[in-house]
C-alpha cells in the first residue's frame, strides 16, 4: 500500500503501528548488563552499560563538543531530555554506549540531531510552571546493542508509590561545585509522593502534580545530570523513564527535604507520542 494514498488519520494509524514493531522488535527496559542494585545508598560508579538508554547530550564550543545534560532513548531515532538543556542557537550532538568519558572504549556512537522540539509550554523564566521537556530527533538511528537499548515509556498517568526504589543516573557533578565525574554514575532515589513534597517544609508550591519528587536527604542529582532519566522498574521487570531531570535546590544539591524533582514523564505521553508521529 502507499502510505502516501492512505487518509492522514489511517496514516497516523500505520505510523502508531510501525512505531509499536520497532519498539517490540528492539525491545525496552531489559538491558544486557543489568544495574547493580543491592548496595546503592549514596551515588557510585554505575555498571558499564547497565543503563544502555542513558545518553551524553554534548554541546559545540568552538570546534569540540563537551557533556551538558543526560538523556533517554526512547524511540529508535528520539532521544527525551529536559527543556532547560535547549539553547537556540546551540549545536548539538548525542553520544550513546558512554561509560567513561575519559577514554575511547569502542562502545560509542555518535549522532547528529536532526529536528530539536522542545515543550510549547516550556519557559526558562518560570521554571516552576513545569513543562521542562525536550524531544530530539537523531539524523540516523544508532545501532542497537549490549551497550545501546531502549528505555521503556509509562502508561499515560502512571505515579510510582511512594518509596518506589527508582534510581537516577549522569554524569553531573558529585557534589555542589564539584568535578564531574569521567564514569556514569548512579544512585537510589526514593520516590517521594506530591502530598509530602508539595508540604511547605518541602518544595511547597514549586512543585506541580506534573512533576515527580525523588530523595531529598543525603543523594540527590546536581548540575550536569539534567534531562537524564529517573529509571524505576515495572511490575513486568522492565525499567521505565518515570522522570526527566529537571531541578535541584539552588543552594545545594544534597538538601534535607529538597528532593530532586524531575518532569513526571507520564504527564506528557500523549505529546510525546504526537511529536514522534508527527516530525
Amino acid at each position: 500500500m502507499d502510505i502516501c494514498s492512505v487518509s492522514h488519520r489511517n496514516q497516523l494509524i500505520l505510523i502508531t503501528a510501525l512505531l509499536f514493531c520497532l519498539s517490540y522488535l528492539f525491545g525496552c527496559g531489559t538491558p544486557t548488563f543489568k544495574p547493580n542494585t543491592n548496595r546503592v545508598v549514596n551515588g557510585e560508579d554505575a555498571r558499564p552499560h547497565s543503563w544502555p538508554w542513558q545518553i551524553s547530550l554534548q554541546v559545540k564550543h568552538g570546534s569540540r563538543f563537551h557533556h551538558t545534560c543526560g538523556g533517554t532513548l526512547i524511540g529508535p531515532r528520539w532521544v527525551l531530555t529536559a527543556g532547560h538543556c535547549i539553547w537556540p542557537g546551540d549545536v548539538y550532538r548525542v553520544v550513546f554506549g558512554e561509560h567513561d568519558m575519559s577514554q575511547q572504549e569502542g562502545t560509542e556512537q555518535i549522532r547528529d540531531v536532526l529536528r530539536i522540539v522542545v515543550h510549547p509550554n516550556w519557559d526558562i523564566d518560570h521554571v516552576g510552571d513545569g513543562n521542562d521537556l525536550a524531544l530530539l530527533k537523531l539524523d540516523k538511528s544508532p545501532i542497537m546493542n549490549d551497550n545501546v537499548g531502549l528505555a521503556c515509556l509509562p502508561e499515560a498517568g502512571e505515579i510510582p508509590a511512594h518509596g518506589a526504589p527508582c534510581y537516577i543516573s549522569g554524569w553531573g557533578n558529585l557534589y555542589t561545585h564539584g568535578p564531574m565525574p569521567d564514569k556514569l554514575q548512579q544512585a537510589l532515589l526514593p520516590v517521594v509522593e506530591y502530598s509530602v513534597c508539595s508540604r511547605s517544609d518541602w518544595w511547597g508550591i514549586n512543585v506541580k502534580r506534573t512533576m515527580i519528587c525523588a530523595g531529598g536527604d543525603t543523594v540527590s542529582g546536581c548540575n550536569g545530570d539534567s534531562g537524564g532519566p529517573l529509571n524505576c522498574m515495572g511490575q513486568d521487570g522492565k525499567w521505565y523513564v518515570q522522570g526527566v531531570t529537571s531541578f535541584v535546590s539552588s543552594r545545594t544539591c544534597n538538601e534535607v527535604k529538597k528532593p530532586t524533582v524531575f518532569t513526571r514523564t507520564s504527564a506528557f505521553i500523549k505529546w510525546i507520542d504526537d511529536t514522534m508521529l508527527h516530525y
